[in-house]
């Protein structure tokens, strides 16, 4: 292509900005590296957002941000539009980056970076803005329900953009929904969501937590949750003991009637086995024999009622024969001396005998020293004498009893 032609076609790309005739010419209408770029952003309703426009080759030209109802934002560093939510972050020939504090839904949109070049050029960045679920609610509960019943309650939260998902547990079980319903807010761009649950209740229930939770992009790997705790009427249950253990003729006897439920039964009956009336010495949940006899002995039952109903408890008494008097503790004490008593006599016997065996071989040796000295003329000889002794010399002995 001629000097003349390239300068027509660049003639063209001032005037007509037909980009496509141009690159039909071999002559591109700006540089290659004019094109700007930019990226979608996502944001928390509430937060900040930042959109940033880069071009590698500006080509001496000012980049802009315009919003999605085509108002510019900023003209290089220029301000156009008086909202102080918009905040220049960076301005640069190859920069433009902008920042929007506390997003709002009505700032979601197609926000537009300009380059303007022969002809401009232009990028997109969409803007997405999540909206915040409210905390949910729950409501179907009213009052305790009856072992047996079937609870039914509803979570709704509202203001989640996109639509929320909503979870429900008792406890630490999960709990399957029946159904959830999604519908449009009066703003048109947030949601609102129920959930219904159901489930059959029994005793163990009672006290239980039962939680909705809601998910959503919005809440940052936190979530939103309201339990709801919830109270089982069931029938009670009843045992019975026994003070003493092991009753005896002639002791008191209190046999005690213990009702678990709830509500916790407030009405005992006691009565015997093959007997049509109820005992009349009852008092409440206790049962007393004053002066125990082999005729109280049988099967009583004990009947406790809440306002759900009656159960009942069985115990056979059998009143031992009185036990022969144990000994007190002071004659206790006393079998304990006696033992002490004849270990210290024995002891004495034994050192007795004992004495007495050394203090025998003791006078036999003055018996034997006593002979040499009776028969020899001087010390000496009665030494010797005693030791060896004179043959058919008269032995003289000495005895101690």
């Amino acid at each position: 292509m001629s000097d003349s032609n390239v300068a027509r076609e660049r003639l063209r790309c001032a005037f007509a900005w037909d980009r496509a005739s141009a690159f039909q010419a071999g002559v591109p209408c700006g540089v290659a590296g004019s094109q700007p770029t930019t990226s979608d952003e996502t944001v928390v309703a509430g937060y900040k957002v930042v959109l940033r426009c880069l071009v590698e080759d500006p080509d001496d030209s000012s980049l802009q941000w315009s919003n999605p109802a085509q108002q510019t934002l900023y003209f290089g560093e220029k301000r156009a539009l008086r909202d102080l939510r918009i905040q220049l972050e960076n301005s640069t020939p190859n920069e433009l980056t902008i920042s929007i504090d506390n997003a709002t839904l009505a700032d979601e949109g197609e926000y537009t970076c300009s380059i303007f070049t022969m002809p401009v050029r232009t990028a997109k960045a969409i803007v997405t803005v999540l909206g915040i679920p409210q905390k949910p609610q729950i409501s179907g509960y009213k009052e305790p329900l009856r072992e047996g019943d079937k609870a039914r309650l509803t979570c709704v939260t509202s203001g989640s953009k996109p639509a929320a998902r909503l979870s429900w547990q008792k406890g630490d079980i999960e709990l399957k929904s029946k159904n959830s319903e999604v519908s449009e807010d009066p703003n048109g761009k947030t949601f609102t969501v129920t959930s219904h649950v159901e489930f059959i209740v029994d005793r163990e229930d009672n006290g239980a937590e039962v939680t909705c939770t809601v998910d959503h992009a919005s809440l940052q790997n936190s979530d939103k949750a309201t339990s709801q705790k919830i109270e089982v009427f069931y029938k009670p249950t009843a045992k019975i003991e026994s003070i003493p253990n092991y009753p005896q003729e002639g002791q008191t006897l209190e046999l005690r009637c213990a009702g678990q439920g709830n509500p916790i039964p407030q009405e005992f009956a006691w009565q015997k086995e093959g007997m049509n009336t109820p005992i009349s010495e009852s008092q409440d949940n206790v049962l007393i024999f004053p002066n125990l006899n082999k005729s109280d002995s049988g099967i009583y039952i004990c009947h406790a009622t809440n306002i759900i109903g009656t159960t009942e408890a069985r115990y056979n008494l059998a009143v031992n024969d009185a036990s022969p008097m144990q000994p007190s503790r002071s004659t206790y004490h006393a079998v304990i001396g006696g033992v002490v008593a004849v270990v210290v006599f024995l002891l004495l016997i034994l050192l007795i005998f004992l004495g007495h065996y050394l203090i025998r071989h003791k006078g036999t040796y003055l018996t034997h020293e006593a002979k040499g000295s009776d028969d020899a003329p001087d010390a000496d000889t009665a030494i010797i004498n005693a030791e060896g002794g004179q043959p058919g010399g008269d032995e003289k002995k000495e005895y101690f009893i």
